[in-house]
């Protein structure tokens, strides 16, 4: 089950159009709409003042209409969409609609990829943790254009897409010693590379899509091209081994090796270009230094991003779009006998998804067993040590036994931590003033925590069991809010603001320049 046409409305719609229309018209519905008053069904498009209507569904779906007349097909959402958006903020935004076409064109190129592999008769990926990286086809649920790729024709992407399987080599760099920057632990690279390197230099793994990339870039390009003719960075081939893409895209992981790399990509992806900029790779360190540091308990959940190495030498820009970042394996992590999934895969559906093969009674067990296990963690981080670990469903690893069933929950990915202002004051003028920093208020630390591990986590997973089992959807919450009870007066508030990433994107604004909407929160509905 894959969730990405849900019930019978999609009939009659492509697949690559239904599959973008359900992140598309969750946007709609989540920021540009409002319920109508009394016991009225449908939505009011709060630009217009115009009531949509949609099916039922895990999310909503066809048919839909509005003011009664039939919306059919995904241009017509988009014109939909563009409307509300231009009379809601009384601008316009010249662009985002062609991103949210590309996002389609960029599905279908995917299930065309899919399908050539199924009539080659390849086998699917043995690994199952590798088939759950790249099971998202449909990208963010909640964001207008989530899997635009800029425009570009599929065959400048497609090799390193993870949701049509991609593995592939590397690009090796032989950087001179006195080039090479960076901080931390990056000793793995050299152990898998170093051989490569000539004396004197030093070996930098490349994403061959950022250096195809970087041949475009005004000030970089000839630079490194001066460098390469000049011996100060050599070509040295590529890997032997074979690096598989992950739902990042920017982060692959090599298997056999048991390691994670993280590189910087200059692709538009949801809200943000993917590089690893300044402002995170400076406070990779303390920030690891943090997670360290807590109680075994909350720590030993909590992969290490364990230092970096960059292309020093060619300014800011340089050093954020050469960096590689070293992320640690599941040797240390996991626990012997389990299987690590990426939870948003499990949520989205794969082949060999545990909720699959489970019965409602089973499933029931599953959704309690997560929720102990992924939920106080993340709380304890927060209320007792002033930690916003950023628990959505793409940085989580939920590991399960032979039944299916989860016996771990894992944390990853430093990028979107951020540190309490009350707790870490101190530690947040590491660099001095004006500079950039992970502080947040503790409020403003409860509503993200809130905001990904309700909505963007317990929510999501929730409707995938649901989807399944209809029957459960009365008990999972009050289920959850008996397993939390102790943190009552900390989960309790009634709404938790949730990211408009329409809005976002029809503003132009930065990812980190977010608005949100409130939401109620179904752990409080249900104290009530």
């Amino acid at each position: 089950m894959d969730g990405y046409a849900d019930g019978d409305g999609w009939q009659g719609w492509r697949p690559e159009e239904a599959t973008a229309a359900t992140s598309l018209l969750n946007c709609l519905v989540r920021e540009l709409t409002e319920p109508r008053s009394g016991a009225a069904s449908g939505y009011r498009l709060t630009g217009t003042g115009r009531t949509l209507t949609t099916g039922a569904g895990r999310w909503p779906q066809p048919p839909l209409a509005v003011d009664g007349l039939i919306l059919d097909g995904f241009d017509a959402l988009v014109v939909l969409a563009e409307e509300e958006a231009r009379a809601r903020t009384g601008v316009d935004n010249a662009t985002l609609g062609a991103e949210m076409r590309d996002s389609r064109d960029v599905v279908a190129a995917l299930l065309a990829a899919r399908a050539e592999a199924a009539a080659r008769d390849e086998k699917a990926v043995a690994d199952l943790y590798l088939r759950s990286e790249q099971a998202l086809l449909a990208g963010h649920r909640y964001h207008p254009a989530p899997k635009t790729r800029g425009g570009t024709v599929p065959q400048s992407w497609l090799p390193y897409a993870a949701e049509a399987g991609a593995r592939y080599p590397l690009t090796l760099l032989g950087v001179r010693e006195d080039l090479l920057g960076g901080e931390g632990v990056s000793g793995a690279i050299d152990a898998l590379w170093g051989d490569a390197a000539p004396p004197g230099y030093r070996v930098l793994p490349a994403h061959p899509w950022q250096l195809e990339l970087l041949r475009s870039h005004p000030t970089l390009a000839p630079q490194t091209l001066t460098a390469l003719a000049d011996g100060r960075i050599r070509d040295l081939g590529r890997t032997e081994e074979q690096a598989w893409a992950t739902s990042s895209l920017r982060t692959v992981y090599l298997p056999d090796a048991d390691l994670a790399l993280k590189f910087s990509l200059e692709v538009r992806i949801t809200n943000d270009i993917r590089r690893l900029w300044l402002r995170d790779l400076r406070w990779l360190q303390p920030v690891d230094e943090v997670l360290a540091a807590l109680p075994p308990a909350l720590s030993s959940l909590v992969f290490a991003d364990q230092g970096y190495r960059t292309l020093a030498g060619h300014g800011e820009d340089g050093w954020e779009a050469y960096a590689v970042l070293q992320r640690e394996g599941f040797a240390h992590r996991v626990a012997p006998g389990l299987t690590p999934l990426l939870a948003a895969g499990v949520s989205e559906g794969f082949d060999g998804n545990p909720l699959d093969r489970l019965t409602a009674e089973q499933a029931f067990a599953w959704w309690r067993r997560y929720v102990e296990l992924l939920a106080p963690p993340a709380l304890d981080a927060l209320r007792d040590h002033g930690v916003v670990l950023e628990c959505h469903l793409q940085n989580v690893l939920v590991a399960v036994d032979a039944a299916g069933l989860p016996g771990q929950v894992l944390f990853r990915d430093h990028e979107g931590v951020k540190l309490t202002t009350d707790r870490h004051a101190s530690r947040l003028t590491r660099f001095g003033p004006g500079v950039p920093n992970p502080g947040v208020s503790p409020e403003y630390g409860r509503d993200r925590l809130l905001y990904c591990l309700v909505v963007n986590n317990l929510m999501e997973m929730a409707g995938a069991i649901t989807a399944r089992h209809p029957q459960l959807a009365a008990e999972l919450w009050p289920t959850a809010c008996q397993i939390l009870s102790e943190y009552r007066d900390f989960i309790g508030v009634p709404h938790i603001p949730a990211k408009t990433n329409l809005l976002l994107r029809w503003l132009d604004a930065d990812g980190g320049d977010s608005t949100y909407v409130p939401l109620p929160n179904p752990l409080a509905q249900v104290q009530r």
